[in-house]
């Protein structure tokens, strides 16, 4: 595991969007990665030019906060050139609670925003606002979170128009044993899962062989439901990344959350033809399901019941106690467009957690305007070009 990977996963809340793989998948796309490290007397932000090493061995045992920022120019020429925007996807990672330590987070990195010459700074840290699907009877509050919402709000920090990562998501509680997992999923849920095991559903784990076949799958699903997705190339340097820190078979640590982040895809065939899969990601004692993908043949068999099923019990293996089933409605009612992928996350017996979301701290309220409205624009256009492609590339 790197340094800084070793750090974050001793601070509240580690994710893997915030680890040192992340970054350089990020890096190879046009992003400059900052790491920012607070102690007890010091604030330094190292970049991957930085004498890594030398940082690493003052900070590593004094840490109190983290954050990985990815910094992108805006333009390359012209005084535009000078203008950046900054993103902290799940960061930072500290102690929420601790207002004094919040605030001089908060402090260094408005600060450091008005240096880079930044549009804006994005930050979506895993601060929960509260747990359980609104006005529902298991709904309950979280103050600390509203407190730190408060105290965004009264620095200028405005909730995002562009939520990058889902602000809601479904946690599977994996500390209990196989059977009391089974008997809190729904009925219907149960009965899936077995269907899909007695109509001859098989998962296996897969391999780098396999990429090209998941990229396709992928591919038709995003067709098939209308969402846009990258080229080939971005999920292949995401999955072989981290992929190959796959701890080998028989691997001693491969149960502990001391392991550098890795992923693995899962795969559900019917008579050795792959109908669906997912993949994992694994990191200081978390999995997420990040990935899914399916094909129209064989769904009557329920393979993505048995895949969940599956994941549950791989991520329990790798010695997690929580499975993040990566998102759910920003709205509970049936308009969201989640509506039907939560219906059946909710039936694999998770607790929906509802959190901040995406804040921007804009120094320059003009530059940000400005980017605020074309840069909608422009998505949509690409979004619709993107979808374009990728039903060509099919055909």
């Amino acid at each position: 595991m790197s340094s800084w990977d070793e750090i974050i996963s001793e601070l509240p809340h580690p994710h893997f969007l915030q680890t040192y793989e992340w970054a350089q998948v990020k890096a190879k796309y046009g992003w400059k990665p900052f790491y920012a490290v607070w102690t007890e007397d010091q604030f330094v932000v190292i970049s991957d030019q930085s004498p890594v090493t030398d940082h690493w061995s003052l900070i590593t045992d004094h840490c109190i906060a983290t954050c990985l920022i990815l910094k992108r120019t805006v333009l390359s020429r012209g005084f535009a050139a000078r203008l950046c925007i900054l993103y902290a996807p799940k960061g930072p990672l500290l102690d929420w609670t601790n207002e004094a330590l919040r605030n001089r987070v908060l402090d260094d990195l408005q600060s450091f925003a008005k240096k880079q010459g930044a549009i804006f700074l994005k930050l979506d840290p895993d601060v929960a606002l509260g747990t359980g699907v609104p006005e529902s009877e298991d709904s309950r509050e979280d103050n600390g979170g509203q407190a730190v919402m408060s105290e965004l709000k009264r620095r200028g920090w405005r909730f995002s128009s562009d939520q990058i990562q889902f602000k809601n998501t479904v946690l599977i509680d994996l500390s209990s044993s196989e059977d009391e997992m089974l008997a809190r999923m729904k009925q219907k849920t149960r009965y899936n899962v077995r269907l899909a095991e007695k109509k001859g559903v098989t998962v296996r784990i897969g391999t780098k062989d396999d990429l090209p076949m998941l990229y396709q799958m992928y591919a038709e699903t995003s067709v098939r439901d209308g969402f846009v997705i990258r080229n080939e190339d971005y999920y292949q340097t995401v999955w072989n990344q981290f992929m190959d820190n796959r701890p080998l078979t028989g691997d001693r640590q491969s149960s502990t959350v001391h392991r550098p982040p890795f992923a693995e895809p899962l795969i559900a065939q019917v008579d050795g033809e792959p109908v669906a899969a997912i993949f994992l990601f694994y990191f200081a004692g978390r999995a997420y399901y990040v990935y899914g993908m399916s094909r129209e043949a064989h769904r009557e068999k329920m393979p993505n019941y048995l895949l969940q099923w599956e994941a549950m019990k791989r991520a329990k293996a790798h010695g997690c106690s929580v499975y993040d089933l990566w998102g759910a409605p920003d709205e509970f009612n049936e308009s969201d467009s989640m509506w039907g992928v939560f219906r059946f996350k909710e039936g694999l017996g998770g607790q929906v957690v509802r959190t901040l979301g995406a804040w921007d701290y804009a120094p320059n309220p003009f530059w940000y305007k400005m980017y605020s409205e074309i840069i909608p624009r422009l998505l949509d256009v690409m979004r619709s070009r993107g979808k374009q492609k990728t039903k060509q590339m099919l055909d």
